[in-house]
């Protein structure tokens, strides 16, 4: 399986702004599973699971990966996603969804913040990041993710969904860190960036 696919065209965007999708696809990339299952897992009835189904699958963002005869004789899809993390492309999210996605980013943020906190607080440091500055990282990691990410389409990996996030959101983080806009303000963790982030 890919281990990522860049989402460019806006009306896919649109589909991944929904959080049953999003969960649809987050559980499929574990283990392949029917219609029923996800049903079941995502508590929602099966009319409404094969509706979204039907909606991932014709924008290719899910295939089938086999079909078994189940326990009543009725022919069972088991459906799997074709990469392991679709990654948006901002520059396609429609404005209006925008603050969606922004807000994911937001709380990954969060947490990799924390850890720095963590670290902070072992040398009896703070750290200190405002409302505004948050936002607008995440904008920044937003827009940076899918340069990162583009270089995972061609790789094939059976890596866990969630190691793979892990790895493209720190190299997209550390890329800022150096690069980008944002070294005055990783400057002010100091030390505590360089040691997760060698330069």
């Amino acid at each position: 399986m890919k281990a990522a696919k860049i989402i460019r065209d806006p009306e896919t965007i649109k589909l991944l702004a929904d959080l049953v999708r999003r969960e649809i696809l987050r559980l499929i990339a574990v283990e392949p599973l029917t219609q029923r299952q996800l049903a079941e897992k995502v508590m929602i009835a099966e009319p409404s699971m094969y509706h979204h189904l039907q909606l991932l699958r014709k924008a290719g963002l899910i295939t089938i990966r086999r079909a078994e005869v189940g326990s009543h004789g009725i022919l069972e899809k088991y459906y799997e996603p074709t990469a392991k993390l679709f990654i948006e492309d901002w520059e396609n999210i429609p404005p209006d969804l925008r603050r969606y996605f922004v807000h994911s980013h937001m709380e990954r943020l969060r947490g990799m913040l924390s850890v720095f906190q963590l670290l902070a607080e072992e040398r009896d440091q703070n750290i200190e990041v405002s409302s505004d500055e948050i936002n607008e990282l995440a904008r920044t990691i937003a827009r940076r993710i899918a340069m990162v990410g583009k270089k995972y389409e061609e790789t094939e990996t059976d890596v866990d969904r969630e190691t793979l996030i892990i790895r493209i959101y720190s190299e997209t983080l550390r890329t800022e860190m150096v690069e980008g806009n944002w070294k005055d303000f990783f400057s002010k963790i100091g030390s505590l960036a360089s040691i997760i982030y060698p330069s």
